[in-house]
């Protein structure tokens, strides 16, 4: 029977307290551990990715994964389904598509996700209502030549939020969070004044160094965000 991510998460995480990867060290990598372990990569990925959760390791694209010199506690953010946290709060789920293009790369994003410009992507602008009130806008750009089916997906009555999650894993993700002000079109999507404040988190995905996906996205004043650690 092949290993399962937590059995390899166990064990990896033995030889860490142990010493023979000691703070510092620079970790074997994925495909490697695959192969001394018989498992698939995914199974591999899926184990580092808790243990960077854990604060146990830490990992850099294109840099491996290192031994933390002193373990650290992290706060960590789930990709939610925005359909299952709007039903949380016991409100009821709409959703809106309101365009869907096929573009070349703009000049911004190709430094945000390290890809090529040239290369086409696809700019998916939607919106997430809560009872009838705005609740999130969603900005998504897709990468099509790491994921052509988005070329065919109907974004129509699912959104690129929950369709992404179902159909893509990922191994690197990058947050960040800011305040910021409704322009014209920000506050006639979320109906709201212009100059409202409102809540904005961007968030660029990858798979094995191919980028995935960046999405911009908004809040209405008043929005909670809640994590762990």
């Amino acid at each position: 029977m092949a290993i399962g991510y937590k059995e390899l998460k166990a064990d990896i995480l033995q030889r860490i307290v142990q010493g023979y990867w000691p703070p510092g060290s620079l970790l074997p990598g994925e495909v490697e551990l695959a192969e001394q372990h018989g498992c698939a990569r995914a199974t591999v990925n899926r184990a580092m990715r808790e243990l960077a959760d854990d604060g146990i390791v830490e990992r850099r694209r294109k840099a491996g994964t290192r031994v933390r010199m002193a373990p650290m506690r992290q706060a960590r953010f789930d990709i939610p389904i925005i359909r299952k946290e709007v039903e949380a709060i016991g409100a009821t789920y709409r959703y809106a598509l309101l365009s869907r293009d096929e573009v070349n790369v703009p000049d911004w994003l190709c430094g945000r996700l390290g890809v090529s410009r040239g290369e086409s992507v696809l700019h998916v602008e939607c919106m997430h209502y809560a009872d009838h009130t705005p609740y999130q806008h969603e900005d998504r750009w897709i990468d099509i030549s790491v994921l052509p089916a988005a070329r065919t997906a109907d974004f129509s009555a699912v959104g690129p939020n929950e369709w992404l999650v179902a159909a893509v894993p990922f191994s690197t993700v990058e947050m960040s969070f800011r305040s910021t002000a409704a322009d014209r079109v920000l506050a006639a999507h979320l109906d709201c004044a212009e100059g409202a404040p409102l809540f904005q988190a961007e968030r660029s995905t990858w798979w094995e160094e191919q980028a995935i996906t960046f999405v911009r996205l908004t809040y209405r004043e008043g929005y909670r965000m809640t994590t762990r650690y």
